[in-house]
C-alpha cells in the first residue's frame, strides 16, 4: 500500500517538538541522576528519539504500545504523563506504576501504554496476546511492540512472530537497532550477512528497514505498516537503524571503556535526529533558532516542575508491598 509522502509544516514542527521534548527531559534526568534520589537503573534513549515520535504519531487513539527497558521515549511519545513518569523514577506513590516499577517498568493504561519490562523480549508475547485479543473481538486496534536488536536473539521473538503471522494478527513490531547489546556489537552476536527485518519476512510477516534517525522517513514507513495491518495483511516488522549516545544503563558517556570508540560515536552524532530536523525547518523558514531556544527552555521548565512534583510526593505506603502482586 502506497502512502502519500506529503507532510505539512505544522506536522513537521510537531514531530520536531516531540523529539526535542524527549531529548531535553532525558538530558535533565541524566544530569540529576547523580543526586542518588532516583534509586532505580535508568536506560536513556538520547539519540534515538525519532523512532518513538514517528511511530506513535502514526497511530490512532485506539492503538496500544508496549515497550522494553529503554521506555521513556516511547511512553512520552505515546502521550504519557511526565509528572507521573518522573515520580515513578523517584519511587513515589504518584508514579505511573505507584512507585513500584521504576524506569524499566512503566505502565499507564490511560495513555494506552500497556507496560514495559526489564526482561529482554519479555513484552513481545504480551503485545502479541493483545493483538490476538483485538482480532478475536473484532477490534480495529493495532498492538505496537518496541524491541531492541538483542531481543531478536531470544526464542520469544520467533515464537511470537510465528504466531502473529499464522493468525494474521494486527501487531506492529518495531525493532530499534542501535547496534549494541550492553557492550556487545552485532558482529559478535549475529551472522554478518543476516538482516533482522528479513527474518520477519521469511516467517511470513511484511517488513522493511529505514533510517531510524530520520523522523519523516520513519513516520511514512509507519503509516505504510499501519495501513497494511489495518487492511488485514497481518503483522509487520519495521527495523529502524539508530544509535544510543549514553551508556547502556546510566547517565554517562562510556566511549572510553573500549567496546566502541569516539570516532564511531561522532559519526552517529552527526545524524542527530533533533539537529537534523531543526536544521531542515530553519532552512525552510518554518521555525527559527530563537524558536528552538524558547521551546528548549519551556520544556526544561516543565521538566523541573515534574521533578519538584516527584520529590515532594510521598513514598508508597507499606501496604502497597502486596497489592498487584501475582503468584501461582
Amino acid at each position: 500500500m502506497t502512502v502519500s509522502k506529503n507532510i505539512t509544516p505544522e506536522l513537521q514542527k510537531l514531530l520536531l517538538l516531540k523529539m526535542l521534548r524527549i531529548r531535553v527531559i532525558e538530558e535533565e534526568l541524566a544530569r540529576l541522576y547523580s543526586e542518588q534520589e532516583m534509586r532505580c537503573p535508568v536506560h536513556f534513549c538520547i539519540g534515538q528519539e525519532a523512532t518513538a515520535v514517528a511511530i506513535c504519531s502514526a497511530l490512532s487513539s485506539n492503538d496500544t504500545v508496549m515497550s522494553n527497558h529503554r521506555s521513556h521515549g516511547h511512553y512520552l511519545a505515546q502521550g504519557g504523563d511526565l509528572k507521573r513518569m518522573v515520580a515513578e523514577l523517584y519511587g513515589k506513590a504518584t508514579g505511573c506504576a505507584s512507585g513500584k516499577g521504576g524506569s524499566m517498568h512503566v505502565l499507564d493504561l490511560s495513555a494506552s501504554f500497556m507496560g514495559s519490562t526489564s526482561i529482554v523480549a519479555g513484552t513481545i508475547p504480551v503485545g502479541v496476546g493483545i493483538g490476538f485479543y483485538n482480532k478475536l473481538q473484532n477490534k480495529k486496534s493495532i498492538s505496537v511492540v518496541f524491541l531492541g536488536d538483542a531481543a531478536t536473539e531470544e526464542g520469544l521473538f520467533y515464537e511470537s512472530l510465528n504466531f502473529a503471522a499464522l493468525h494474521k494478527l494486527p501487531v506492529l513490531f518495531i525493532c530499534e537497532n542501535n547496534l549494541y547489546s550492553v557492550y556487545s556489537p552485532l558482529s559478535v552476536r549475529q551472522p554478518q550477512n543476516r538482516k533482522i527485518y528479513e527474518l520477519a519476512n521469511a516467517m511470513g510477516a511484511k517488513s522493511s528497514r529505514v533510517d531510524g534517525n530520520d523522523v519523516e522517513e520513519v513516520y511514512f514507513a509507519a503509516l505504510e505498516a499501519v495501513d497494511a495491518i489495518r487492511a488485514g495483511h497481518g503483522p509487520y516488522l519495521l527495523e529502524t537503524m539508530t544509535y544510543r549516545w549514553l551508556e547502556h544503563c546510566g547517565p554517562n558517556f562510556d566511549n572510553n571503556i573500549g567496546y566502541r570508540d569516539e570516532k564511531e560515536f561522532l559519526e552517529w552524532k552527526k545524524k542527530d535526529p533533533v539537529k537534523k530536523m531543526s536544521a531542515k525547518l530553519i532552512e525552510n523558514n518554518i521555525i527559527s533558532k530563537e524558536f528552538m531556544e524558547i521551546e528548549r527552555n519551556r520544556i526544561l521548565e516543565e521538566t523541573q516542575e515534574a521533578v519538584k512534583f516527584a520529590k515532594e510526593s510521598p513514598f508508597p505506603d507499606k501496604s502497597e508491598l502486596t497489592t498487584n502482586v501475582y503468584a501461582k
